[in-house]
């Protein structure tokens, strides 16, 4: 990468930045005036327009239809001639996205070398799962018992005693009323919850006359450890607030039996997604989260990451790095398959970036699409997840799921994330089922954000280098294993969404 221009108010905050030596462009890092001068290398420029921060703006002429080029690949083409100095949005670029297309495998990747070995204190499950929080789950099979949940974990709140972080009820909407994928995507999501080990105790509280009710739900979870999965289906009881707080006691006693304990950090699973993102979000936190990925993995850890419409674009940049051709072929599936779901709802694929990702600089879904991938490091792809699978490969896995940060996130929570790392340029306060770490792609939104953001990877066009802040980040998601609360968790936020793609009836 160059940075260009002086440093601002005593920190090394650069001006400008072409990412990549092949770019035609340039992003700018604050608000650049018309008239102002830029050096990159060998290109001189004068700005025609006024640049706003994390927009981009051309370092050699472009002619129309010429591509446009960022992160070393097309992010457009170009739809009218432009001189060097233009600054470069959607009203002069236009996407090169296609429909569905035929892939090559041409296998390029590198094996992470092994690293030191990392700790943190975590809790060891019965069934040789690990968690880093030992809360107390109720989990509504539909949403007619959304507001008993509600009320359960509001009474249950008195109860917690030693080792329980807190109770915490996941109201949704479904669970009735649906059909074929979206009553089986219900039925998975609902299950892997059940059985994620930040849970140290779970009540599933049914209704009773519901699609995906406790007894269709039993098959699903199989066997289990009675002392940790209790039920409670409402119409049978009468009194289901009494008998609710009967059964969370149990589960709180039972899980107040559980103490954190020296774990391997190799055993740790992160998700990755981001949100509301920037022109800065692929410069700066983006790839610090593709970074850490790459040194967990490097210790015997794993990660996954989802938002298959944020491939579109750079998704051969995926495709490559697959282990073998039959993980290419799930990752083509998993693409083609996306894309299908988009052209059966007569939608077209690349209608994306929404207005905030356009606002702070992005322009096309490849725009999007280059920066999100970095998330993913270099390491080789080691699995391809089908939309409610769990995590089984160690390594670097694709989850399919959409773009939507709720429902992206509980899907990788459903995975078996223990925590997930979210970028995001413009701020955002939701949460997920599990830890929800707040990256901040630049330091203005860190500090005004500072009650929702929890690391600011701004630092890096700051002065502070990639390995350093890729250790403090290690660092604090260790911290965070070990039980530091996140600013969502000091907040009191617990979210969840199921992905829905079908009729309702």
């Amino acid at each position: 990468m160059f940075c260009g221009g002086p440093a601002i108010g005593g920190v090394n905050m650069q001006k400008y930045i072409r990412i990549h030596e092949a770019d035609n462009t340039a992003v700018a890092l604050k608000e650049l005036e018309a008239g102002t001068a830029a050096e990159i290398g060998n290109d001189k420029v004068i700005l025609k327009q006024t640049v706003p921060a994390g927009h981009k703006f051309t370092i050699k002429a472009i002619h129309k239809n010429d591509s446009i080029i960022k992160y070393g690949f097309p992010i457009g083409f170009a739809k009218e001639d432009m001189e060097p100095g233009t600054w470069i949005h959607t009203h002069n670029i236009v996407t090169t996205l296609g429909d569905i297309l035929d892939y090559a495998y041409r296998p390029s990747y590198t094996e992470p070398a092994p690293t030191s070995e990392a700790y943190f204190q975590g809790y060891q499950r019965t069934d040789g799962k690990v968690g880093i929080r030992n809360e107390i789950w109720i989990i509504p099979t539909v949403g007619c018992v959304n507001s008993i949940a509600a009320a359960l974990e509001k009474r249950a709140a008195s109860l917690i005693g030693k080792n329980v972080d807190a109770v915490v009820a996941f109201p949704h909407p479904y669970g009735c009323s649906q059909v074929g994928d979206d009553q089986e995507n219900t039925r998975q999501i609902l299950t892997a919850l059940v059985k994620h080990p930040n849970a140290g105790g779970v009540l599933v509280l049914g209704l009773g006359c519901e699609n995906t009710s406790i007894a269709e739900l039993m098959p699903y979870i199989g066997p289990y450890d009675e002392k940790r999965i209790k039920f409670l289906q409402c119409q049978d009881t009468d009194d289901e607030m009494k008998e609710g707080l009967v059964l969370l006691k149990e589960l709180i006693d039972y899980a107040g039996e559980f103490k954190r304990e020296r774990i391997n950090a190799k055993e740790l699973v992160i998700g990755m997604k981001c949100g509301g993102s920037d022109g800065l979000s692929g410069i700066t936190a983006n790839p610090l989260v593709g970074s850490f990925s790459d040194l967990l993995i490097s210790k015997g850890g794993t990660t996954v990451l989802t938002e298959v419409p944020e491939m579109f674009g750079a998704e051969t940049l995926l495709m490559n790095r697959c282990r073998n051709e039959a993980l290419f072929l799930k990752t083509v599936a998993m693409i083609n398959d996306f894309k299908k779901y988009f052209t059966d709802h007569n939608q077209t694929i690349y209608e994306n970036p929404s207005p905030g990702n356009k606002k702070g600089g992005i322009s096309t879904l490849e725009d999007k699409s280059l920066g999100c991938t970095q998330k993913s490091g270099s390491a080789p792809v080691s699995d391809v997840l089908n939309y409610g699978d769990t995590v089984q490969t160690k390594g670097l896995n694709l989850l399919s799921g959409p773009g939507n940060d709720l429902v992206a996130a509980t899907a990788l929570a459903a995975a078996g994330a223990h925590i997930i790392l979210f970028t995001t340029g413009r701020g955002t306060p939701f949460a997920s089922p599990v830890p929800t770490v707040k990256i901040a792609s630049n330091t203005p939104l860190s500090i005004k954000k500072a009650n929702w953001i929890d690391f600011n990877a701004g630092r890096l066009v700051e002065g502070t280098g990639m390995e350093e802040l890729t250790k403090e980040l290690f660092q604090y998601v260790l911290e965070a294993a070990s039980g530091k609360k996140v600013k969502a968790e000091e907040n009191g936020y617990h979210d969840m969404a199921i992905f829905k793609s079908g009729v309702t009836l």
